[in-house]
């Protein structure tokens, strides 16, 4: 049996995971791992590729998940979607960075979607990361 924060974390991936198929976007992957970084969610949205981060948290919590994702987490991000787009053949795509954040509020989950939360520059400076599209 798995730990409640993993288990609540699962939840939140099939929450954000609805709200973007009902959007229409195309799940490609989940849970992308590398050894320098993982993506929650690989989709398509017409013709762009987008990785999505997706942080849940409780009601009551200090901050809101979106918050969580810091400039280390980006960069853990862009290194495990670049490994991606290498291993796809996929640089000449048109891609852009998701986060949707999942709360549980009186026992239901609610999920919001922030489109292009994030770019190859918020890595940060000497991260040795780029993005040619």
């Amino acid at each position: 049996m798995a730990a409640k924060h993993l288990e609540f974390g699962q939840e939140g991936e099939a929450c954000a995971e609805a709200l973007l198929a009902a959007k229409g976007f195309v799940i490609l992957a989940r849970n992308y791992r590398t050894r320098g970084g993982e993506v929650d969610l690989i989709c398509r949205d017409g013709g762009v590729l987008v990785f999505v981060e997706v942080k849940a948290r409780q009601a009551g919590s200090l901050a809101r998940p979106d918050e969580a994702v810091t400039p280390a987490k980006r960069r853990k991000i862009i290194k495990a979607a670049s490994a991606y787009l290498s291993e796809g053949g996929l640089w000449d795509q048109p891609c852009r960075f998701d986060v949707v954040a999942v709360v549980r509020l009186t026992g239901r989950l609610t999920a919001t979607h922030m489109p292009d939360a994030f770019s190859v520059e918020d890595a940060g400076p000497g991260s040795g990361l780029y993005q040619p599209w």
